[in-house]
């Protein structure tokens, strides 16, 4: 069962230092994501890259859509890779779902984690009466309507507003990953990310954490970081990148990489 949960999820580890770094992409994109990021943690990290189940990269026949209707799901699938794999510590990065994924992980695991940087994070990306999470659920319906409407035309508009900044190879990469997704499952997903709400549980996180924001993101606002690292439970950092967009992993590898080294030290 191990064997066949790594393999059907990508898992590679690749690297050379003793201490272990967990890099957990994000929605839309697969570990391919990482790549340029990578070279500045090889010679320091054993570095564990991992599909998640509805990436484009893995096949759309191991999506349960019954077993995948809540972050919990993903939750197990990353605890079991790290099982099988022997881990004991590790550091854990996690991009937009997959720090949501990696927050929910360290409150079943906290002994597992010696720290979890959140990039992109939410814990609810729909508005509520005392809480800004970006969106309307207007909003969401209508994007939701597009999704199911025309697939290629909502991935050509949706690519640069998440990327933000004007960086035409980004898109093209977030595009790519993207178009990899079967419709069906992008949609399912979408929802599932969308209806999550993880606000209520954040503060039995005790896992340190750095909180990894830019100044403009069209998914989510600068005032979000501000309220996980207020009700997460140990002790947190915020640090906000003076760019725009939700992925600067694509779209500004070596500041964040500078940023992430920082975190780790």
């Amino acid at each position: 069962m191990g064997n066949l949960l790594l393999e059907a999820l990508n898992v590679r580890v690749i690297g050379s230092g003793e201490k272990i770094l967990v890099l957990a992409h994000g929605f839309g994109t697969d570990q391919s994501a990482w790549q340029r990021i990578l070279p500045f943690f090889t010679p320091y990290y054993r570095i564990i890259l991992y599909d998640l189940v509805c990436a484009g990269s893995v096949n759309p026949d191991y999506f349960n859509f019954s077993r995948y209707t809540s972050l919990d799901a993903y939750v197990d699938d990353l605890l079991n890779i790290l099982n099988v794999l022997g881990v004991d510590r590790c550091a854990y990065v996690g991009h937009s779902v997959s720090a949501m994924i990696g927050i929910l992980a360290s409150i079943k695991r906290p002994e597992l984690f010696t720290k979890l940087i959140l990039i992109g994070a939410s814990p609810r990306f729909l508005n509520d009466k005392d809480y800004h999470g970006g969106f309307d659920q207007g909003e969401i319906d209508r994007v939701f309507l597009a999704m199911e409407a025309n697939y290629e035309a909502w991935v050509n508009g949706f690519a640069p507003l998440a990327v933000g900044a004007d960086v035409p190879a980004a898109v093209r990469e977030f595009s790519r990953t993207l178009f990899n997704m079967r419709p069906d499952i992008t949609l399912f997903v979408s929802r599932t990310v969308f209806h999550s709400d993880l606000r209520g549980v954040l503060g039995f996180v005790k896992v340190p954490c750095c909180i990894i924001q830019t100044a403009k993101d069209v998914s989510v606002p600068t005032s979000v970081a501000e309220y996980l690292r207020s009700h997460l439970g140990g002790h947190n950092t915020v640090e906000i990148l003076n760019i725009e967009g939700h992925l600067p992993h694509l779209s500004a590898p070596a500041l964040l990489a500078h940023k992430l080294r920082r975190a780790l030290q």
